[in-house]
Formats: structure tokens, sequence, C-alpha cells
């Protein structure tokens, strides 16, 4: 899913189904050419760790945490959740693609 070929809430939808909450945290990112990724990120590895080894990354979203139902079929499935990712995807991006250093989303819009 790319940022800038208008992305819709499916494609989205998908990238969340595609994960299993349960396993791992998660993190959501975008990289410079505006692909947008959800990566696991093992219990006890530091969001630096994974920050450090994506030297690409445009901006990001807070880590989501296993076990609380924020990735996986359950997640996707939920079309006011992945409307409000996109559209905090979205306005992250615009605002992303004007500066130098990783953007870091705290909060959904």
């Amino acid at each position: 899913m790319n940022l800038n070929k208008q992305p819709t809430i499916d494609e989205l939808s998908q990238l969340f189904a595609a994960r299993k909450d349960s396993l791992d945290n998660h993190i959501l990112w975008v990289c410079q050419e505006g692909e947008v990724y959800i990566d696991p990120l093992a219990s006890g590895v530091p969001e630096e760790e994974f920050i450090n080894s994506h030297p690409n990354m445009r901006t990001r979203l807070l880590m989501y945490r296993r076990g609380h139902g924020w990735v996986g079929k359950k997640a996707a499935a939920d079309k006011k959740f992945m409307s409000d990712v996109l559209q905090t995807l979205h306005d992250a991006w615009h605002t992303a693609e004007r500066q130098a250093e990783v953007r870091v989303v705290e909060r959904l819009y």
C-alpha cells in the first residue's frame, strides 16, 4: 500500500489482517517512498533498535502492543478504526514529506 497512490481502507485492512496480535508487538511505519508497512517487533526489543534498522523510515505510529487487539483480523474488520488509521497516515505523511527527521504519531485523528 502506498500513500502516494490513494490507498483504500480495504488495502489497509489487508495489512492489518496479515498480522497476528498475540505473537508480537507491531510497528506501522511509512518509508520515504510512501509505502506502508506493519512489522513485528519481538517483546523486549527496544523501539529505537527497530528505528535504527529502518533508515528509510519517514513516519510511524506508536507501537501496537501484543495482546490488545490492535492488529490482526479483528482490528482489520473494524472499519471505524481502519478509517481513523488511514486518515492519520495521510495527515502524518503530508507533514513528514516536509521534515528531515522521522515523524512519530502518538494518537489517531
